[in-house]
């Protein structure tokens, strides 16, 4: 338990101490995201902002995840690997403005690295099974797409909630900390590092980063962020070979996915590209209802959280009973898009 902490305060203190100095190399090399002129604009800060700090959260997680995770083989450089990748993309992405299709293929190949390494989905636990010999589902020719969509998929999810100050390293903060708890239920150390080492990292990261900003996480962080939660739910599952696997980070990360869905479904709808940007995400509803950046961003802490306890009894009840905490958190979901019928 004490490597876990001293993980978590590692990495804060890493991030914290990096971060300032990272907003000076932002303006000095011109990574800096300004305003948008017009009322059309989809960003909602008012000065020029530095968007490096993901360099100092990949910084504050990397260093303590190299030196106190026991080496597991080539699984765990995979997971190390592939998040280097990804963030030099957004990175990229920061000083030059990649194309949506640009930015998809390093992901990918991000991704694929991942996978080639050893890390991929391969096994799922039926929760309905009476016996040994159907406990078990073996998706075998379907563990790379699948693994590949899961890895891609949430990278973006990250990305895309991004639009509000501090709401990406919070909302990061409560699914690492929701997936540590879950694993130091199931024994899995590595993974408990791995998460106390991303929540050190984004807490360290946030108080330059909550409303005014003082620096953005930029695509960097962003992509770094949603590609490393990724990789850490594969990873669980070739401990745990379970539907909980993958159910816990599903539900822990269910705001931002659930943001993500229907940002594609809106596009499609409207007969716009998939990878535009626009302003109907959830954070910018609520500031069109009134909501300071602060309300919106603390409310949707809050939601967050909902779901990481949601999480967490899934992570607890196990099998079949896992479901129903995950109907629960569906139905409770419901309800909200229910109240906030602009949404979409």
């Amino acid at each position: 338990m004490l490597g876990y902490i001293l993980t978590f305060i590692l990495a804060l203190s890493i991030t914290y101490t990096l971060t300032p100095l990272m907003k000076k190399l932002a303006f000095r090399t011109g990574a800096v995201d300004y305003p948008d002129s017009g009322a059309s604009g989809r960003r909602v800060h008012i000065r020029p902002t530095p968007r490096l700090g993901g360099l100092a959260i990949y910084l504050g997680f990397i260093l303590p995840a190299l030196t106190l995770i026991p080496i597991e083989g080539s699984r765990l450089y995979g997971l190390l690997l592939g998040a280097s990748l990804v963030l030099l993309v957004g990175v990229v992405d920061d000083y030059r403005n990649l194309s949506p299709r640009l930015k998809l293929g390093g992901q990918l190949i991000a991704a694929l690295v991942f996978i080639y390494l050893g890390n991929r989905v391969l096994w799922l636990s039926n929760p309905w099974a009476e016996g040994l010999e159907d406990a078990m589902w073996y998706i075998g020719p379907w563990a790379v797409p699948l693994t590949l969509l899961w890895m891609v998929g949430v990278t973006n999810t990250i990305n895309l909630i991004d639009g509000l100050d501090g709401l990406a390293a919070g909302v990061t903060s409560i699914a690492s900390i929701t997936l540590l708890l879950v694993a130091l239920q199931e024994g899995q150390g590595s993974i408990v590092v791995l998460t106390a080492a991303l929540a050190g990292s984004t807490l360290g990261f946030l108080p330059y980063n909550f409303n005014p900003a003082q620096i953005f996480m930029g695509d960097g962080g962003s992509l770094f962020l949603g590609f490393v939660l990724a990789a850490i739910a594969v990873q669980g599952t070739l401990k745990s070979a379970t539907v909980i696997a993958l159910a816990v980070p599903m539900v822990a990360l269910g705001l931002p996915i659930i943001d993500t869905f229907f940002a594609i479904f809106r596009r499609y709808r409207n007969g716009s590209p998939i990878f535009k940007a626009d302003k109907g995400h959830l954070h910018h509803r609520l500031l069109e209802r009134g909501l300071s950046q602060r309300q919106a961003v603390l409310f949707l802490y809050s939601v967050s959280g909902v779901f990481g306890m949601g999480a967490l009894a899934i992570g607890d009840g196990g099998g079949k009973y896992s479901l129903f905490a995950l109907a629960a958190a569906a139905l409770i979901l419901l309800y909200s898009l229910r109240r906030l019928d602009k949404w979409i």
